[in-house]
C-alpha cells in the first residue's frame, strides 16, 4: 500500500473465501444502481428533442449543442472529479452527483425555453462527471479481487439498463399524465428514491481517503500524468467510444438510406446492438474473472472481432436484414471486452491514485462522444453512409493498438 494512503478497508484485499458473497453482491448492486442512474441522465433530453423543437421552435443544431454541452462538462469534470474522490472519498461525491441529477430533472420540469433545457444539460453533465472514478474506487476497494470481473460485468450491464429505461420512463409518464413535464417530475422522484437507498446503505459505500504524506509536494498529485500507460488508456477510450457514437447516432439513418429499412426496423437494430452488448458483458464478466492477467489481449481480440463485423456490415453485401443482424452481433463482441477493459485499467492504475486515474482515463469516453458526431456528421451530410460505418470500424481497429499498448506498459 502506498504510504500516502490510509489503511486498507476491511476485506478490501481479502480473498473471495474470506468475504461473504452477500457482502460483495450488496456493494455491486448499490454501485450498479448508481451507475444506472448515471446512464439514465445521458438521455434526459434526447428522447424529447422532437417535442422540444415543436414546443419551443428550436433547430437540430440547437438540440445537438445541448448534447455537446453535456459531454463537454462531463468530460472536463470527470478528469477533475478523480482528485476530489481521492481526497474526500467516493461516497459524498456520489451523493452530490445524485442531487445534481435531481436539479437537472427539476430544470426540465420548469423549462419554458432553450435556457431551461441548457440547465438540464449543465446539471446532468456535472452530476455525470464523477461516476467512473466514484464507481471504480468503491468496486476496487470494497469487492474482493476474485469477484472483480463479475463486478465490472454487472457495472456495465447496469449502465445499459439505465440507457434502456430513460426513454420509456420519460415518455411513459409524460404520456400517462398528458404532458412531457410529468416525465421529469417522475424522474425527480426516481432519483430521490435512489438517493434514499444509497443513503440507507452508506456504510457499504465507504472508500479510502488519500492522505498526502508530510514530505509530499502539491505537484505529486499530478505525478500519474507522467505515466505513458495512463495516456494509452485514455487513447483506448477515446477511439473505442468514437465507434460507439457512430452506432448510436447514425446507424439507424444509415440503414434507412442504404437499405431502405423502415424507421422501426432501423431503431430496433440499435436496441438489438445494446441488448447484445449487455449479453456480451455478462459473458465478459466470466472471461475477465478467469483470465484477469490477459485483460489487454481479451480486449484486443474483442475489438478486432467487432471491427471486422462492422466492416462487413459497411460493405452491404449481406443486404438489409443481414446487415442489421451483423451490427447486433458487433454489440456482443464489443460487450464481451467490456469487463476485461475495466480490469485492464485497474491493472494499469498506481496504488493511491484510483480516482485520479479513472477520472482522467474515462474522460476519453466523453471526449469520444463529443468529437465523433462532429467528424462523422460531415460524412453523413455528404451522403457517405457506408463510409461512415467503415470509418467506425477503422477507428475501432485503431483502439486495438491502444489496448495492446496498455498491456505492454503494465507491470
Amino acid at each position: 500500500m502506498n504510504p500516502a494512503t490510509s489503511a486498507a478497508l476491511p476485506g478490501a484485499a481479502l480473498s473471495s473465501h474470506a468475504v461473504p458473497l452477500r457482502q460483495d453482491a450488496a456493494v455491486i448492486g448499490l454501485v450498479g444502481l448508481a451507475h444506472a442512474s448515471s446512464h439514465f441522465s445521458h438521455l434526459l433530453l434526447a428522447p424529447l428533442f422532437p417535442i422540444f423543437m415543436k414546443d419551443f421552435g428550436l433547430s437540430f443544431a440547437q438540440m445537438g449543442f445541448l448534447s455537446t454541452v453535456f459531454f463537454a462538462i462531463s468530460g472536463i469534470g470527470q478528469a477533475c472529479a478523480g482528485f476530489v474522490v481521492d481526497r474526500v472519498g467516493a461516497r459524498p461525491v456520489l451523493f452530490g452527483a445524485i442531487v445534481c441529477f435531481m436539479l437537472a430533472a427539476l430544470s426540465g420540469f420548469l423549462a419554458h425555453g432553450y435556457m431551461g433545457l441548457m440547465l438540464v444539460a449543465v446539471f446532468a453533465g456535472v452530476g455525470n462527471a464523477p461516476f467512473h472514478p466514484v464507481d471504480f474506487t468503491i468496486l476496487n476497494q470494497r469487492v474482493s479481487p476474485p469477484r472483480l470481473g463479475y463486478a465490472f460485468s454487472a457495472h456495465g450491464l447496469s449502465g445499459n439498463l439505465g440507457w434502456a429505461l430513460a426513454p420509456v420512463f420519460l415518455m411513459g409518464f409524460g404520456g400517462a399524465f398528458g404532458h412531457w413535464r410529468y416525465g421529469y417530475l417522475a424522474a425527480i422522484v426516481l432519483y430521490a428514491l435512489v438517493l434514499a437507498v444509497l443513503g440507507l446503505n452508506r456504510d457499504r459505500l465507504r472508500s479510502e481517503v488519500v492522505v498526502r504524506a508530510p514530505e509530499a509536494t502539491r505537484g505529486s498529485d499530478l505525478a500519474f500524468l507522467k505515466l505513458p500507460v495512463v495516456w494509452w488508456c485514455f487513447g483506448f477510450f477515446f477511439l473505442s467510444t468514437m465507434t460507439l457514437a457512430v452506432v448510436q447516432n447514425f446507424s439507424a439513418s444509415i440503414l434507412q438510406a442504404v437499405h431502405g429499412a423502415s424507421f422501426e426496423a432501423a431503431t430496433t437494430t440499435l436496441t438489438a446492438y445494446m441488448v447484445a452488448g449487455a449479453a456480451g458483458m455478462f459473458v465478459g464478466g466470466v472471461v475477465a474473472t478467469r483470465v484477469p492477467a490477459q485483460s489487454d489481449r481479451v480486449v484486443a481480440w474483442c475489438m478486432t472481432a467487432g471491427a471486422a463485423l462492422m466492416a462487413l456490415a459497411a460493405t452491404g453485401w449481406l443486404g438489409g436484414v443481414g446487415t442489421m443482424a451483423v451490427l447486433a452481433v458487433t454489440g456482443f463482441a464489443v460487450g464481451v471486452g467490456g469487463p476485461s477493459r475495466d480490469m485492464m485499467i485497474k491493472r494499469a492504475t498506481p496504488k493511491g491514485a484510483t480516482g485520479r486515474v479513472y477520472g482522467t482515463v474515462y474522460s476519453g469516453l466523453d471526449l469520444g462522444f463529443a468529437v465523433s458526431p462532429l467528424i462523422f456528421g460531415v460524412f453523413m451530410d455528404r451522403g457517405w453512409y457506408s463510409a461512415t460505418l467503415m470509418a467506425g470500424a477503422v477507428v475501432l481497429l485503431l483502439s486495438v493498438g491502444a489496448a495492446l499498448g496498455v498491456g505492454k506498459r503494465t507491470v
